[in-house]
């Protein structure tokens, strides 16, 4: 409303209430001459006045009431100003309500509503709600990005994945497919692949097998060693290396992808289960984005199972060609087994008889001679009832486990370790006596024999030792070799032939004779008896070569013709077949000598029988050793045909059945516990233990955990409630029980599921 509408009103609203308190003046003094009975006249109103003081007051009603009527009407203009203003600002605050909608519904998110009140909440609430659709616009795109990447990640894993299936038996197919396609995916204008040679130990390293730059396949061979350069770096660190400032000489120099220089250059390692199979390399003009380097390791590690894969094919279709070429000579051999079945169970039963034989052949030693087994390092394995007792010991724990030194003197033990010594290489066995220390540090004198037990390949196994206790007879024995040494300094000692020639003499022979030992040699026994006696003697020494001995005085001619007379003892001596191989003539008093002669002579022989006896013995005893080992490889033979029978139960169970080894990788998987995880068996074989449970269930499950953690104590024998996620499908509850199987110091552990049925009432 403008000044001039306002006055306008203010003049008629005052004006008509003065106009209106003029009528209510008159027809009041109408009405009241009218109630006095009086005319209408000047001086009867006068009259009124004067009569009725109050009609003063009614007469400044055309005075009073315009003026009430001109504030109030003041008041009511100031008022409807004030209201229109408010209107306006309203209609011009809408109307700036209503363009900052439309600009927000035109999806205008840069449009500024201006507050120009403190006091305005629907300004700052419309600023609010632009922030609010600004970051749903900003979050929205980000989400479409993020969507996209994970589309374009999901169709490029499928898409790898059916290269991988459809290339998976020839490996430089394989790597160009996955290199070119991979170039193109990740937009990328160079690519490698290098396959980890590793067949040779002393010569591992990475072979190019593909190389693809430019959209077309590149014929460029190249060899790169274990550890050189990037892409060795990368594989000996088992990690990705990203380079998005990449030198001028860089790719000509050390990566292999020829002479162009691409702004950054990506190297991932193809590895499974922390094992490297090759190496893929990328160069590009673009900078590779975090989720296509993921995407390009996801699929690394795809590459590194299945080429895994086609090596263990390989060397299956090698085990494969080896099986049937031995399942070929197996059948040609099975002929000539059916032949010889019936002569193999008569060996059988001569090995059980033999067997029985080597039992009663070995107590038979035991009763009769010192036996012990010691280790090539000379370690004391066994030892008999005799060992122990001769040796002074009251039991085995005092001697096994102990060193030979143990029981030798000191003095001996130099010449005895270069016999030990050729001994532990398999040298020849030792004969003879041998002097061993008893536990009180007295000397046991035996007739020993030393031999090396050998393994097939012809490795010293352990060394036998067997002996007789000869301690009286070498006291004896030496006591004969003193005594002879003795009989040497004092009395006479001359060796002849059977027929009389001379062999040897001591030196109180020679002076008795008068001839040196050099004058003796040629010469006969029988030149230097008396002629009248020579007939009578040669009587007597033909009865001594037959066997017999004499005793008797006998005259002898010297060289200077001298008779002497000498009491002398004519006695033979017999070769190892009984035969005289030589007389002895021993004079003065040979009497004592001639006994110990012949008791020296009885000992030899038993000894030459005791040794012939330890020769058959030792004989026999590798005999069955031989035999107990081809026992003992049938035996395995048996074990193994168990196993196998074992595994086919195992794979018919109805049960999901899972054995891993002591490190956690799984080596068997049967058909339910393919239905069970609704997994394949070969996505599973030979990888971690904790590819079948989820990350949240290996923290939380104890039993879990402790199942893939090779350094836990696992949960044996014990039935234990667990859920496990399938790859498709809800939880499912089982229940599981593990049994642990020790096998040449390894451990292996089988989970045999069951799955528990929920009743619905």
């Amino acid at each position: 409303m403008d000044k001039k509408v306002s006055k306008e009103i203010i003049y008629k609203l005052t004006l008509n209430t003065f106009l209106f308190s003029i009528i209510f003046l008159i027809v009041y003094i109408f009405v009241a001459l009218n109630l006095n009975n009086l005319i209408v006249s000047f001086e009867n109103i006068i009259q009124l006045h004067k009569t009725i003081k109050f009609f003063w007051i009614i007469d400044l009603l055309p005075l009073v009431f315009p003026l009430i009527a001109f504030f109030i009407s003041l008041l009511i203009s100031k008022k409807i100003v004030k209201i229109e203003n408010k209107l306006i600002k309203e209609e011009s605050k809408s109307a700036k309500i209503l363009d900052f909608s439309k600009k927000i519904t035109q999806n205008d998110i840069s449009v500024e509503y201006e507050i120009t009140d403190e006091d305005d909440i629907v300004g700052k609430s419309l600023n609010e709600l632009r922030n609010n659709i600004k970051q749903n616009k900003e979050e929205e795109i980000i989400r479409k990005k993020e969507d996209a990447q994970r589309n374009w990640v999901a169709e490029g894993q499928a898409k790898f994945g059916e290269i991988l299936r459809q290339n998976n038996d020839n490996l430089e197919k394989l790597s160009f497919e996955i290199i070119s396609n991979l170039c193109k995916y990740v937009d990328a204008i160079q690519g490698a692949f290098y396959i980890l040679e590793d067949g040779d130990k002393n010569d591992v390293h990475f072979e190019q097998t593909a190389f693809y730059a430019y959209n077309r396949k590149k014929y460029s061979k190249k060899r790169i060693d274990w550890n050189e350069g990037l892409v060795g770096r990368s594989a000996f660190e088992k990690l990705t290396i990203y380079m998005d400032k990449v030198p001028d000489n860089y790719v000509e120099v050390t990566s292999g992808l020829g002479k162009s220089n691409p702004k950054s250059i990506l190297i991932v390692p193809l590895k499974i289960n922390k094992e490297i199979h090759g190496v893929i390399e990328f160069g590009s003009f673009n900078f590779f984005e975090e989720y296509k380097i993921k995407f390009v390791e996801k699929v690394a590690e795809s590459i590194a199972s299945t080429i895994s894969t086609v090596k263990i094919n390989v060397k299956t279709a090698k085990l494969l060609e080896a099986s049937q070429e031995q399942g070929e000579r197996l059948a040609q051999q099975e002929e000539e087994m059916r032949q010889n079945m019936e002569e193999l169970q008569a060996t059988q039963e001569e090995a059980t008889k033999q067997s029985q034989e080597f039992i009663s052949f070995t107590n038979s030693v035991n009763h009769t001679l010192i036996r012990a087994e010691y280790d090539i390092n000379g370690i004391l394995l066994y030892a008999n009832t005799k060992f122990i007792t001769k040796l002074g010991y009251s039991s085995n724990s005092e001697v096994e486990g102990h060193h030979i030194s143990m029981f030798i003197n000191k003095k001996d033990k130099e010449w005895f370790n270069k016999i030990w010594e050729e001994l532990s290489k398999g040298g020849k066995h030792f004969e003879g006596y041998m002097k061993q220390l008893t536990k009180q540090g007295k000397d046991l004198w035996t007739v020993s024999t030393y031999t090396c037990v050998k393994t097939e390949n012809g490795a010293v196994e352990k060394i036998l030792f067997l002996a007789i206790d000869s301690t009286d007879q070498k006291k004896q024995s030496i006591d004969y070799e003193e005594q002879i040494k003795a009989m040497n300094i004092s009395t006479i000692k001359a060796e002849y032939s059977p027929t009389g020639e001379f062999i040897d003499c001591n030196n109180k022979f020679s002076e008795v004779t008068g001839y040196s030992i050099s004058e003796l040699s040629g010469s006969n026994v029988f030149s230097l008896i008396n002629a009248k006696l020579r007939t009578h003697f040669e009587e007597n020494w033909n009865d001594v070569v037959k066997g017999n001995s004499f005793e008797g005085e006998i005259k002898i001619l010297t060289k200077i013709k001298n008779d002497k007379w000498l009491n002398y003892t004519l006695a033979g001596v017999n070769d190892m077949y009984g035969d005289i191989s030589k007389l002895i003539i021993i004079a003065q008093d040979i009497t004592e000598q001639k006994a110990i002669f012949f008791e020296n002579k009885h000992t030899t022989e038993q000894l030459i029988v005791q040794e012939e006896q330890l020769r058959q013995a030792e004989t026999i005893l590798n005999k069955k050793l031989i035999q107990a080992k081809d026992e003992v490889k049938e035996q395995y033979k048996k074990i193994e045909k168990i196993k196998i029978r074992n595994e086919k139960t195992l794979e018919g169970s109805l049960d999901p059945i899972v054995m891993i080894s002591s490190n956690g990788i799984i080596e068997f998987f049967n058909k339910a516990a393919e239905q069970l995880w609704k997994i394949k068996r070969k996505d599973v074989i030979n990888k971690n233990i904790n590819h079948l449970f989820s990350e949240d269930l290996i923290i939380s499950d104890n039993f879990i955990s402790s199942l893939v953690d090779p350094e836990k104590q696992k949960i044996v024998g014990q039935r234990t409630e667990i859920k496990i996620t399938p790859s498709e499908g809800e939880d499912i509850s089982v229940l599981v029980l593990l049994s642990q199987a020790k096998v040449d110091k390894e451990y292996t552990y089988t989970a045999f599921i069951q799955t528990i049925e929920v009743e619905l009432f």
